[in-house]
């Protein structure tokens, strides 16, 4: 398959989307009485979700269709802005941007479908014209959320979305007809992965800003960065090392698995950032931490391990190790309060056998 590689163009677009990553991951920030509640929680995914799949629809279109052209680049370039008012309308009270949210997603969506659109009427693809036409569907339900209050908007917003969601599985023999540039598109992720990666580390050293003598500062920050570059190490190994690019396929596991990549990575780091300041009950802290380290564990092997050369595809006996050490963590600590340098110390642990046994 034809080589092909990201333009710069397609970086700044990653770098307006990490800003709303960003700013949906500041949510999970705000605690009470120890636990980050519900309500937060739950806007936090109600923030993330559009975000990824707004992402994902663009970046799937560009991997199949894209042209460095004017009229295209124009396409990416509009599709900013719409970020911009979605990022813009992400607070703690989303309720209240709840329809600049909207117009900032459906206007993504819409311009996605445009180009498919356009690509059909250009060369009549098979894959263009499936998602140029049923991704109709899910942007109309979603806008019919605008004639509802409350909590029920947000159900026609997301039973718009899961349909979205439903139409590339459901289309699957169609898109196979054009195929993914594997290798492109695992670079594309990729890229967003270290964007957001370097961001938590700039996010979790804003938080400590360890002061000299500071041992304690100093210590958490040194750990939370090895735990960080482990997870990089993990990470980016396998896709230079492990994985067949050359595959043909929809890529479907990688845009869907990536979801509970990039949101176990928000979590933890925010988790990294609570336990500093130590305004969490020992026990959440525990469960929500190790519960996003066993999502990440469980989202990276089901991506890597479906797209591993045959003869470097890990024993089942690695993912049953992996999970009793969460396990063990977590059942260890529900019982045995430790400090938070304790749990980075543990984390940092982890991410480096991980690394160690599947890079090599």
């Amino acid at each position: 398959m034809e080589e092909k590689r990201a333009t710069w163009l397609e970086l700044f677009y990653d770098l307006v989307y990490v800003a709303a990553i960003a700013t949906a991951n500041h949510v999970l920030l705000h605690t009470h009485h120890g636990v980050i509640p519900f309500e937060y929680a739950s806007k936090f995914v109600l923030m993330f979700i559009p975000i990824w799949w707004a992402w994902v629809g663009q970046t799937m279109f560009i991997n199949r269709f894209f042209e460095d052209a004017i009229h295209q680049r124009l396409f990416v370039i509009g599709q900013m802005i719409f970020v911009l008012i979605m990022t813009a309308s992400l607070n703690v009270d989303f309720d209240d941007y709840y329809y600049s949210f909207l117009i900032g997603y459906l206007g993504l969506r819409v311009m996605t479908v445009l180009q498919y659109t356009m690509v059909n009427r250009r060369i009549q693809d098979p894959a263009a014209r499936f998602l140029g036409t049923y991704f109709w569907i899910g942007i109309g339900v979603s806008s019919l959320s605008i004639f509802f209050d409350g909590s029920l908007r947000y159900v026609v917003l997301y039973l718009g979305l899961i349909i979205d969601l439903i139409v590339p599985i459901i289309g699957r023999k169609r898109l196979a007809m054009t195929p993914i540039n594997l290798g492109y598109l695992l670079e594309r992720f990729g890229l967003l992965t270290i964007i957001v990666l370097g961001e938590s580390i700039i996010s979790i050293l804003a938080v400590l800003e360890p002061q000299d003598g500071d041992i304690r500062s100093i210590s958490f920050s040194i750990l939370a960065f090895i735990v960080l570059i482990a997870i990089w190490w993990q990470y980016f190994d396998n896709i230079e090392k492990k994985v067949d690019k050359d595959a043909v396929g929809t890529g479907q596991i990688i845009l869907y698995g990536h979801l509970f990549i990039w949101m176990s990575l928000s979590v933890l780091a925010s988790m990294m950032k609570l336990m500093y300041l130590g305004e969490l009950d020992e026990r959440f802290e525990v469960m929500v931490t190790f519960g996003a380290v066993l999502v990440y564990f469980l989202s990276t092997t089901l991506v890597f391990h479906n797209h591993r050369f045959p003869e470097s595809r890990l024993h089942w006996g690695y993912f049953v190790f992996f999970v009793a050490l969460i396990l063990v963590f977590t059942g260890l600590h529900l019982f045995v309060l430790v400090s938070p340098l304790i749990i980075m110390i543990e984390l940092a642990i982890f991410f480096a056998i991980y690394a160690k046994l599947t890079t090599t």
